[in-house]
């Protein structure tokens, strides 16, 4: 059985030898321990199911800890955020997914955190202090059950009208182990094919559909229940293992998965603000938002 997982890591995991075309390098920031996966040909983008790009997993803390404005947490994200998106340039940032359901509602509610700047003129921000502010701009564009419009259809949209220089979209994703839901954040340059993880694919949000630079920001928040039975019964040694079909359309998160998403949506959040601004010190940005 193949693992139903949004992680390129964890797909890395399955794999007994190394894929072909495939590069891994795994270093530490204090608490937070990075893995780095490169898909660098088709040959290896086969192999692993993913397109060609860069995937970064990032397992930290717990987010049901505070975030401090010094945490190593938010360093590492902000790190490995720098480094794939360009250095100057308007930035349009989407919160994917439906605030009204909790494990779905990372986008909005990290949008609701973030600095929206480009209507901040240059004049205005020098006045208030805060010298030369990246134009960014920060929309929740909802989902297509209560829009009837494909997500990838709303952000191409403002993509044509603010031309930004890049795109982050902020999901919420799948995982194949319930110890990696809320301690891990992946990164990836391919972008994104929104509901994937549950089974409900929409239009390829990319490079090639967008015309920009794409960077999908993604915190696992469930596990699929047939993908987790599988895998708790194959690390009992258990052959054959056999689930109720109803199984195949359940999704398992934490109970505590309000705090979860809550204290993700500061993380996630306040580590795209310091990367975005970095002459901006996390306390004033906190304060700002």
């Amino acid at each position: 059985m193949n693992p139903r997982t949004d992680l390129a890591l964890e797909v890395h995991e399955t794999s007994p030898s190394p894929y072909p075309g495939v590069d891994c390098e795994e270093l530490s920031l204090e608490s937070a321990k990075i893995t780095r996966i490169q898909v660098m040909n088709q040959q290896g983008s086969q192999a692993i199911g993913k397109p060609i790009g860069n995937y970064i997993t990032i397992e930290v803390p717990p987010f049901s800890d505070e975030t401090a404005a010094d945490d190593t947490r938010r360093s590492a994200i902000t790190v490995e955020l720098k480094r794939m998106l360009p250095e100057t340039g308007a930035i349009l940032i989407a919160g994917l997914g439906n605030d009204r359901i909790t494990p779905d509602a990372l986008g909005p509610q990290t949008v609701e955190r973030l600095l929206a700047t480009r209507h901040i003129s240059k004049e205005l921000s020098q006045s208030l202090g805060l010298g030369e502010l990246r134009p960014v701009s920060v929309i929740a564009p909802g989902v297509l059950g209560k829009t009837g419009i494909e997500t990838a259809e709303l952000i191409k949209g403002v993509v044509d009208q603010v031309s930004p220089a890049a795109v982050i979209v902020i999901d919420a994703l799948a995982s194949r182990r319930l110890s990696r839901l809320g301690c891990t954040v992946q990164l990836c340059d391919a972008g994104i094919i929104p509901g994937s993880g549950v089974g409900n694919q929409r239009q390829e949000i990319n490079q090639h559909t967008l015309g920009v630079p794409v960077v999908a920001l993604g915190v696992p928040t469930v596990v699929d229940v047939v993908t987790l039975a599988n895998d708790l019964l194959t690390q009992n040694d258990s052959a054959n293992p056999s689930l109720p079909q109803e199984s195949s359309h359940m999704m398992v998160t934490p109970r505590e998965i309000d705090t979860v998403i809550a204290h993700a949506a500061d993380l996630v959040a306040l580590s795209i603000n310091c990367a975005l601004h970095p002459h901006l010190s996390p306390e004033l940005i906190t304060a700002l938002v």
